[in-house]
């Protein structure tokens, strides 16, 4: 079994089509085909349904792809750990979660950058679901997300926030529940799923609300006055510092932004050096 014929098999997994693995790869149809019937025969189990519209993954084959992904990780893993510089450099890639974008976090990469310019740092935003999957499927080297973790990740460093019922301006009094319309990010945003709990014990249905997928756009209607949210008090500054803003119930008040990594042997310079300056600043913060 080769490493190429895996990333073959792979390919053709994620494609669901033959055709397109092979555009995809810059191979001509005929090898991938005969390197898939290759792996097959070594195996000696089918690794796909055939169908007209393309080609879906047996059992065998979807076991067989757990491992791929493994062992595919295992030897760039293996590549970089032999190759690594004794001082940060290369490329690292960073997920953000829309909440943590304030000015200590831009700090950090400000100071990063000037530190390491050795460095290619790039960043990406999602939700914390899609930023945890992207960290274990090696697309990402960390990131930050809110929320609860899988055992497979590991935090490097966890941030405590106070949730908060967001309004236009300090002026206006403590919301009506009942018949105020909120501004809520997708499913899976767990400052929802904290809102809905609490309007749930409150026996109120999230029913009146405005589904936007940027923080941005969700400050930017509650400062409108067309809807209140719930988000963790950090976000107040620059031009939400005059928001209005409310405790809310202990058992819904407190929330956890975490900067994970995958739980593997090897840990890269780069993401290392990130790691510690993040937590230098988010300490100083925490003494100011």
């Amino acid at each position: 079994m080769e490493l190429t014929d895996l990333k073959v098999f792979l390919r053709i997994a994620e494609e669901g089509n033959i055709t397109r693995a092979a555009e995809q790869l810059g191979y001509v149809q005929s090898n991938v085909t005969a390197r898939i019937k290759k792996l097959e025969n070594e195996l000696g189990v089918p690794l796909f349904n055939r169908h007209s519209n393309g080609v879906t993954l047996t059992e065998k084959g979807a076991t067989l792809r757990d491992y791929a992904c493994s062992i595919l990780n295992l030897s760039e893993e293996a590549i970089r750990s032999v190759q690594e510089t004794p001082y940060p450099s290369g490329c690292l890639t960073i997920g953000v979660v829309d909440t943590v974008h304030c000015g200590y976090f831009i700090q950090s990469l400000s100071d990063y950058q000037n530190m390491y310019p050795d460095v290619s740092l790039s960043l990406l935003t999602g939700s914390s679901a899609e930023l945890i999957s992207q960290v274990l499927n090696y697309q990402l080297d960390g990131a930050f997300v809110t929320g609860s973790l899988p055992p497979k990740v590991v935090a490097e460093y966890v941030d405590q926030d106070e949730v908060k019922l967001l309004t236009k301006s300090k002026e206006q009094p403590f919301p009506d529940l009942a018949t105020t319309k909120w501004a809520v990010a997708p499913s899976g945003c767990p400052f929802r799923s904290t809102l809905e709990k609490w309007l749930l014990s409150e026996g109120i249905p999230l029913t009146r609300m405005i589904e936007v997928s940027s923080l941005e756009t969700q400050l930017g209607i509650v400062r409108s006055g067309l809807a209140a949210t719930l988000l963790p008090s950090s976000v107040l500054s620059g031009e939400c510092a005059d928001m209005g803003s409310y405790s809310i119930p202990e058992a819904y008040r407190h929330s956890t932004t975490s900067l994970i990594r995958r739980n593997d042997r090897f840990r890269n310079k780069a993401f290392s050096a990130f790691a510690e300056l993040v937590k230098v600043n988010f300490e100083i913060k925490e003494h100011l």
